[in-house]
């Protein structure tokens, strides 16, 4: 949790340069305990809490509240250590993408089939708000922003084609003989 005051925080959206000094120190520890847990390695840790510093040091005036600050400050980091770990890896969107062709090693055959026949039968609103959450990881602001429409929208839908998919996966019969075979252990 971020330990920095109200006042320390508006006089650092003043401009005030001693503020905003103060503030960068202050947030430090806590940014980088967060990054830790979020980024895949300690290096990129360290890079995304170099960039939020950054970035606070650039926008601060920008904020309109010190309410808002602690979540805008971990948004950023969480950010950037997601940028780090896609970075260097080429994705197209999968709701664009021949589904079929989606290779994931690490799930057993018969459930990639399952799941990907559940993914595909699902109405285009459903599957392209589920892809955009779950496969993308984006936030449901960011999800609503992209397809226009409201962040309760979003949810709806996604709870929608959860419940779908869950539905197709358990009438599929993989999800039963999967259970049967871990009571038998």
């Amino acid at each position: 949790m971020i330990r920095a005051s109200d006042e320390l925080i508006e006089a650092a959206c003043a401009g005030n340069e001693a503020a905003i000094a103060r503030l960068l120190a202050v947030c430090q520890p806590d940014l980088k305990r967060f990054a830790r847990r979020t980024c895949t390695n300690s290096e990129d840790a360290e890079d995304a809490v170099q960039i939020a510093l950054w970035r606070v040091y650039r926008k601060i005036g920008a904020l309109r509240t010190a309410a808002a600050f602690a979540s805008w400050l971990f948004r950023i980091v969480e950010r950037e250590c997601y940028r780090f770990f896609t970075r260097g890896k080429v994705s197209i969107p999968l709701y664009e993408a021949d589904l079929d062709a989606v290779q994931a090693p690490m799930i057993p055959r018969d459930l990639r089939t399952d799941l990907t026949t559940a993914i595909q039968t699902l109405p285009q609103n459903y599957r392209v708000v589920l892809i955009l959450r779950d496969v993308d990881g984006l936030t449901a602001p960011e999800v609503a922003a992209e397809l226009g429409v409201t962040v309760e929208a979003v949810k709806s839908r996604l709870h929608r084609a959860r419940s779908m998919v869950r539905e197709k996966l358990v009438a599929s019969g993989y999800w039963n003989s999967a259970m049967d075979s871990e009571n038998e252990r």
